[in-house]
């Protein structure tokens, strides 16, 4: 997979890179990581990228020809076999869902653009795929936004996580038809009064597959009733009418 991130703050995208799922993903040669400076494309002097908005207000905008300029560049240095579906990362777009990190992952290329201030001058977006933003709240910058969306997806990489059925079965895997997880439990077998499932400790595999069913629906009713409802509602389709892809 192929991944670009622009961004004024590339250090704090250094030690992400080293750590954890995307570290392994790289050394293994699994994930290319391209961070691209968006301060290297400013403009003058002092290399600015933003400027005040027209019509008055508080704060900066990003500028269009440094922020498509660092996207050109990205896009170049990745080098990918397909077009990276370019995502513009910003508390307008999209919920951010497995579903897309599927899409991307699928995709395999993919470069995401890191807002700050007040955000990017609009004719940004002509040059972009689709938005995302990871809920309905404002953070500083796209960065952490980025990092949560590269882990997300570098997991679903085949070869990347050592037991592939843990990304099937897992809250909203279309394994798991979309529901939260169900209770997992491990040592030791009794806790502060608190003990293991019977069900678990018996050896039927039937029957724990059903438990496990049973208890999945029934955590997402009570914890996410609107994962619930989607579930009652969604039509029957067949494997062969669906397709991939980053949109």
């Amino acid at each position: 997979m192929h991944v670009g991130i622009v961004s004024l703050f590339p250090a704090l995208l250094e030690a992400f890179a080293d750590t954890s799922v995307v570290g392994r993903a790289l050394e293994a040669g699994l994930l290319t990581l391209h961070v691209e400076d968006l301060r290297t494309h400013g403009v003058g002097r002092y290399k600015s990228v933003d400027d005040t908005p027209y019509g008055g207000g508080s704060g900066m905008v990003l500028r269009v020809d440094c922020v498509v300029s660092a996207l050109d560049a990205a896009e170049a240095a990745l080098a990918s076999p397909v077009k990276p579906a370019r995502v513009l990362l910003t508390p307008q777009g999209e919920r951010f869902t497995q579903a897309r990190a599927e899409a991307l992952a699928a995709h395999g290329a993919f470069i995401l653009t890191c807002g700050r201030y007040e955000g990017f001058d609009e004719r940004v977006r002509s040059f972009v795929d689709f938005e995302i933003s990871l809920g309905d709240f404002v953070l500083a910058g796209g960065e952490v936004a980025a990092m949560a969306i590269v882990e997300a997806t570098a997991r679903l990489v085949p070869g990347v996580l050592g037991n592939r059925e843990s990304v099937r079965v897992e809250s909203f895997s279309p394994h798991n038809r979309g529901l939260l997880e169900f209770p997992q439990f491990t040592r030791p077998l009794e806790y502060r009064g608190q003990g293991v499932p019977e069900v678990l400790r018996g050896g039927n595999h039937a029957q724990i597959e059903t438990w496990r069913a049973e208890q999945a629906l029934e955590r997402t009713r009570v914890r996410r009733p609107d994962l619930a409802e989607a579930l009652n509602q969604a039509p029957t389709q067949p494997e062969s009418s669906k397709r991939g892809g980053p949109r």
